[in-house]
């Protein structure tokens, strides 16, 4: 547990760093977007845990309301619902193909130009 926290510490500082040294705003988008999912990987079995307790009917209102504030006091960025699917080259958020983890522009520019392997334009 304690090596897993380790590794998590130490790519968080080197996304921090990266962020430093890169410039555009797409990147930036990217780097943010991967923070998200570092702290929803971290926070992940927590937040599970406490929506399940809140959430369960049988226990008294002191207890649920309890690990109510419990989860209102983990970050916002370690819900998974704020992760984001990016493109990579440019952090375009919409119409990104999952398997390329590009967008639809980028992935119609390399398929054109014959840069994806087992990628070409259908004619029928």
């Amino acid at each position: 547990m304690a090596l897993a926290r380790q590794n998590i510490f130490s790519i968080t500082s080197q996304c921090m760093n990266l962020w430093r040294t890169i410039c555009t705003v797409g990147d930036k988008r990217n780097i943010e977007d991967h923070k998200r999912r570092l702290l929803s990987a971290k926070y992940e079995v927590k937040r599970k845990l406490y929506k399940s307790l809140q959430r369960d009917t049988d226990l008294p209102s002191e207890i649920r309301e309890k690990y109510l504030c419990k989860l209102s006091r983990l970050p916002r960025n370690s819900s998974f619902t704020r992760v984001r699917n990016r493109c990579t080259f440019t952090g375009r958020p919409r119409a990104v193909y999952r398997k390329f983890r590009m967008s639809r522009i980028v992935f119609r520019t390399l398929a054109n130009q014959g840069l994806l392997k087992g990628v070409k334009k259908a004619s029928w």
